[in-house]
């Protein structure tokens, strides 16, 4: 048994059982990676994978065990390049982030930007993605922490940090009628066609259950991944616009009105996750820290060792 065959078997398991899919992701050959699992199982003495044919189908229940404790085995020795690389040099390294393009492109840049004043030797790297993508990236390993809204908490491999609340508001072009409805009403605004988030991102659902309340639907005739992109089609004419409240920048989107809609929708909440059992460089306390200055080192800690997980805002 070997550390090689252990990242060969967890790359195959998130890869969808697909092992050309896992050899490509790891610049291998599949004969090679199907030769290294059949050797594990032979020195095990139990079938990890039912297979019909060449083709593997699912995990046996031996197999699930194995790979939990696969991956509990490639994390400790990941915690221990992080821990050597920590008292080697405190102040260099790499931190990898993935989030969400709401958090990338309006809420970290001033965060980063603090950190890599106070960090310039630590490399960072922004892994954008959808909530699902941004669990998984975390759950895996391949991203030190993840920052989003939805999602996180439904990955039972991650310790989840509230962050702040945030809400939403209207975008319109200036002078639209809409402007001078006030109170902003759900009744007014489902009269006019909708442009929003995509179903996955950005509290969306939080959206679709306000209408439903109230007996309304609403005509969402474009949904995008981002908030930029709404912008550009609610200036284009398609509808108008609902997105972040942190979307809306006075100094650049001085083409719309901007009406407050935080009394039509429920709060939402942006989340940072850690996968459980990690070992954090001092910088990426640091980093916590600036972005959610309510999670000092000794809270993430706690945090961790599962002392704290009903940390609510």
């Amino acid at each position: 048994m070997n550390l090689q065959q252990l990242r060969y078997l967890c790359a195959i398991v998130d890869h969808g059982l697909n092992v050309s899919a896992a050899a490509e992701a790891l610049f291998t050959s599949q004969p090679g990676i199907s030769k290294q699992i059949r050797q594990l199982e032979e020195e095990l003495g139990v079938p990890i994978f039912i297979r019909q044919g060449k083709r593997l189908t699912t995990l046996t229940a031996g197999g699930e065990v194995i790979v939990a404790s696969a991956r509990r085995a490639l994390q400790e020795i990941n915690n221990l390049r992080h821990i050597g690389a920590e008292f080697k040099s405190e102040d260099t390294g790499t931190l990898a982030i993935a989030t969400t393009h709401l958090q990338a492109r309006y809420v970290l840049p001033p965060v980063l930007k603090r950190f890599i004043e106070r960090y310039p030797k630590v490399r960072v790297l922004l892994h954008q993605g959808d909530p699902v993508q941004v669990g998984k990236q975390t759950a895996r390993g391949e991203a030190d922490l993840g920052i989003a809204t939805e999602a996180l908490s439904d990955f039972s491999e991650l310790v989840t940090l509230p962050c702040y609340s945030w809400n939403r508001c209207v975008l319109v072009p200036k002078g639209h009628p809409l402007s001078k409805v006030q109170p902003l009403t759900l009744e007014a605004l489902v009269r006019y066609p909708i442009v929003t988030y995509h179903a996955a991102f950005t509290g969306r659902a939080k959206i679709d259950a306000a209408f439903e309340a109230k007996g309304l639907e609403p005509n969402v005739v474009l949904t995008a991944l981002d908030s930029d992109v709404i912008k550009t089609y609610v200036e284009l004419g398609f509808g108008v616009g609902i997105v972040s409240m942190l979307a809306y920048d006075p100094e650049r989107d001085v083409q719309f009105d901007k009406i407050d809609a935080g009394h039509l929708f429920a709060a939402s909440t942006a989340r940072l996750g850690l996968r459980r059992g990690v070992f954090l460089r001092g910088f990426v306390y640091d980093f916590i820290t600036m972005f959610a200055p309510q999670f000092d080192q000794s809270a993430v800690e706690a945090a961790l060792r599962g002392e704290a997980e009903s940390y609510e805002l």
